[in-house]
């Protein structure tokens, strides 16, 4: 180690004998304490002026004797100075890691195991050094931008560490967070083709941006029976969100198990007449996914109401038929509902199409969820994750996959108060447990102080873009290691794509841009729409007319056109229900013939 005085005069640049690398030295070492250091900047006047710009941010490199501390500048300031001493500034620095060898044969390592001494030589860290820090240590790596402090260098980040260990991408509305996720998306399943990813498109945005390895599932063609629901989830269904009527929701709780045996039986034999069982012996719970039928929920209310003589008493088991058969008969609903009297054990067929087994060369599915009734996609989400986690758990993950939920702070909201119970415990648990069965979690959100604490704790990889808000960084610098947390005050100034990346999946805590993604992977949802109204878009009442016929149709029991924008999207192998309804896709962005679409008939 250097024993110079941190007094002395230091050389103009220090050389590496064994190369041509030459690098200038600028400051000394003047304070050592635990993870920390402090360095006094030299002003010889033999320094360029972009080697001296040791600004906030920058790497650095401390020269020891036995290795090279990396470290990065947090502060810098020229307050109390010695008079006596060649100081211009001093700095505050984080301790970061040590490259070791040299020439080809070096490595970086995280941590720091031999602390520097007062007056060890400090530098501006080089490129090659940089190359170094964040060299790919194997094909497992995705190459996701550059860094910030020199373009050069690539950005590199492990797969394997970022999904076995979850991750989260967090930014506010209009920094390229979407983009970025379509970037990572896209980048995972080159490096992995066989990996399946399950996406919640919240808005519609990201139909295009996967091409022929993504499977876009919405409204019209998911088929995702009732019956998958579990007795919380299909209570949500029947009662539009709102808390269940406690008589009402014992008579489901005591029919259900009995119309799950009566499909069972029926199934299992070749009689007409069947013995209904005691629902207490049927074998069955709320929660077991088997087929039951609608029709025979129905018969088995209506039996037990006949036999009350009590008016009042009736009523209520008249109310909750009333209402199974609003749900039922609602267009909206037909994707649950669709054969809900004629039965069937379709539950493989729909595992494998939602999940991609086998992938059939889509990998990916993109879930849409702008079309679905407000009131029912908390259940959805709900049913979706649970399954996701469900299926790793009884395969013991023999087939990995990652369930990416957008705009995650609608489902998983910190406040127990809001949001649906059932869809913050799903989420949680593939959080806690999903990487033990092969089921790996990636979070997107706006507002992540308004997300469980719980939940965004256990994504390892956190990939920040700019958040203005001062309860999303007070989040942030407690989910953070000390050494991390300095970076984020470049929060609120951050550009549009440069990220903050933290955690396991790369090197070091990095600032970086992300690169440029085609343009045909690029998210076009309806915040893409410009707020120039069309020169050609004929806002008249005809106009109108044609918007409120598509709206219109939403909720119409009426067959889908083949002229229809979705209509491709159904799978050929499906049959489709007389109530599906015409959806308008957001997805579909701003396209010429935007308000031609509106104008042909929808059947």
């Amino acid at each position: 180690m250097c024993s110079d005085s941190p007094h002395s005069v230091v050389q103009d640049a220090i050389g590496d004998r064994s190369g041509s690398v030459i690098v200038t030295s600028f400051g000394r070492v003047i304070l050592v304490r635990g993870s920390l250091a402090r360095v006094g900047l030299l002003g010889n006047g033999k320094v360029g002026p972009s080697e001296v710009r040791a600004t906030v941010g920058r790497f650095i490199s401390i020269r020891c004797a036995s290795s090279v501390i990396v470290a990065m500048i947090t502060e810098v300031s020229c307050e109390d100075l010695p008079k006596s001493d060649n100081y211009i500034a001093s700095a505050s620095v984080d301790l970061l890691g040590e490259i070791h060898g040299a020439g080809d044969s070096q490595k970086f390592r995280r941590g720091v195991t031999n602390y520097p001494s007062i007056g060890d030589s400090v530098e501006l860290i080089n490129s090659q050094e940089l190359r170094t820090i964040y060299a790919p240590s194997g094909s497992d790596q995705i190459n996701i931008g550059t860094l910030q402090q020199d373009s050069s260098v690539i950005a590199y980040v492990d797969i394997e560490e970022m999904l076995s260990k979850h991750f989260a991408v967090l930014g506010s509305t209009g920094v390229g967070k979407s983009t970025g996720v379509s970037l990572l998306l896209n980048e995972i399943l080159k490096s992995r083709p066989t990996l399946r990813v399950f996406l919640l498109d919240v808005h519609n945005e990201y139909g295009r941006c996967f091409g022929d390895r993504a499977l876009v599932l919405n409204p019209r063609n998911l088929k995702l029976p009732f019956w998958l629901f579990n007795f919380e989830e299909i209570v949500d269904v029947l009662f539009a969100g709102r808390p269940g009527v406690p008589e009402e929701l014992d008579i489901l709780a005591e029919v259900i198990p009995v119309a799950k045996s009566i499909y069972t039986q029926y199934q299992n034999s070749d009689r007409v007449g069947l013995k209904r069982g005691d629902p207490k012996s049927v074998g069955y719970t709320l929660d077991t996914p088997v087929p039951y039928r609608l029709v025979d929920l129905i018969s088995l209310i209506d039996e037990r109401m006949g036999k009350l003589e009590n008016r009042s008493s009736r009523i209520i088991y008249h109310k909750l038929i009333s209402r199974i058969e609003t749900v039922r008969n609602d267009p909206r609903y037909a994707f649950m509902f669709d054969n809900a009297n004629v039965g069937g054990d379709t539950m493989s067929e729909v595992i494998s199409h939602l999940f991609r087994l086998p992938s059939q060369g889509r990998p990916m599915t993109v879930m849409q969820l702008a079309g679905f009734p407000a009131e029912v996609i908390d259940s959805v989400v709900s049913v979706l994750c649970r399954m996701a986690f469900d299926f790793g758990l009884w395969s013991d993950g023999v087939s990995p996959m990652l369930f990416v939920c957008e705009e995650a702070h609608r489902y998983a909201s910190a406040d127990r108060n809001v949001g649906f119970g059932p869809t913050r415990k799903a989420v949680s648990r593939i959080a806690k447990e999903g990487r033990k069965y092969g089921v790996y979690l990636g979070l997107i959100t706006q507002r992540p102080a308004e997300l469980d604490a719980t939940i965004i704790s256990q994504c390892n990889t956190l990939f920040t873009m700019r958040l203005a808000n001062e309860r999303d960084q007070a989040l942030l610098r407690s989910a953070v290691s000390d050494a991390a947390a300095n970076l984020l005050s470049f929060v609120p100034s951050l550009g549009t794509r440069e990220v903050l990346a933290f955690g396991e999946g790369v090197a070091l805590p990095t600032r970086l841009r992300f690169k440029e993604v085609p343009v045909h992977q690029l998210p076009r949802g309806e915040a893409t729409i410009s707020t120039v109204p069309s020169a050609t878009s004929g806002h008249d009442m005809h106009f109108v007319s044609a918007v409120l016929e598509r709206w219109r149709g939403a909720t119409s029991n009426r067959d889908a056109a083949p002229n229809d924008p979705g209509f491709s999207d159904r799978p050929v192998s499906r049959t489709m229900g007389p109530a599906e309804a015409p959806m308008l896709q957001p997805s579909m962005g701003l396209d010429p013939d935007r308000f031609s679409l509106l104008k042909k008939p929808l059947r």
